[in-house]
């Protein structure tokens, strides 16, 4: 487990497109952060940061208290696709950042991770006979079969079927149980958020920067029929609206009308 923190994070395009201004953000060791907001208020560009696979303008991100620069072997991505090599067989595919094992501590690892996402005996099969939902466990499966310290996740179950995704929200907790590794996600879907995350923070476009910060004290498992998991989904969407209106969040309108009795 490694804590990340955001330190006045920004990010400017050469065209002059501000996607992202002033984050300054921690995500605690072992902790699920979800980001939500509309569109054009930089998750992916996020995403992409926290990755390596691009470089803010100012600012900068710590991951275990060492700057993040470029990609690196500890920080496990699931992205919107399952994105698995069509060549590689499935036992393949969920290995394929264990190549410096010995091959029997690999082929046990693999085969662990594949069972325990609903995958037991299907390592020798093609990413083409699977289906949508099985080829993303297999991502899964990939991503956190390394243990990663952190873990990302750009809206992976975001084209998936609401009971296909609702397994796969399971299989993953199961699996973040294991070793509790960091993770920051992305969604756009609110029950996705307060399912899976222990703290929801609320952004802002144009440029994007954090608007509000939502703690989520539910106890897993939750259940999304109860009525304490439909008042944090309101929570959420209330603090989304008031985000796409430009309106301030309520702790700092409360803030303000409290001083109006002084």
């Amino acid at each position: 487990m490694a804590a990340l923190r955001f330190e006045a994070l920004s990010k400017t395009y050469a065209d002059g497109t501000r996607a992202l201004s002033g984050i300054t953000l921690g995500v605690g060791a072992g902790e699920i952060l979800a980001l939500v907001g509309g569109s054009g208020c930089g998750k992916t560009t996020l995403l992409r940061l926290v990755a390596g696979l691009d470089r803010p303008s100012a600012g900068r991100i710590l991951l275990g208290g060492a700057a993040i620069t470029e990609p690196r072997a500890d920080v496990g991505v699931i992205f919107q696709e399952p994105r698995l090599f069509p060549w590689l067989s499935v036992a393949d595919n969920a290995g394929f950042g264990l190549a410096d094992r010995p091959a029997a501590e690999r082929r046990r690892l693999v085969e662990a991770a594949l069972e325990r996402v609903g995958l037991a005996g299907y390592g020798p099969r093609w990413p083409r006979e699977l289906s949508g939902g099985q080829q993303q466990r297999v991502a899964i499966a990939r991503a956190l079969v390394t243990r990663p310290a952190l873990l990302l996740m750009d809206e992976p179950f975001s084209a998936l079927d609401a009971t296909t995704r609702a397994s796969l929200h399971g299989h993953l907790l199961a699996l973040w149980e294991e070793s509790r590794p960091t993770v920051l996600m992305v969604t756009h879907d609110v029950e996705e958020a307060v399912t899976l995350a222990d703290r929801i923070v609320v952004m802002q476009p144009r440029p994007g920067r954090v608007f509000d910060e939502l703690d989520n004290p539910l106890a897993r498992p939750r259940d999304p029929l109860s009525p304490a998991f439909e008042a944090g989904k309101r929570e959420v969407l209330r603090a989304l609206d008031r985000s796409l209106r430009g309106e301030a969040p309520l702790q700092e309108q409360a803030a303000e009308n409290a001083g109006m009795w002084w």
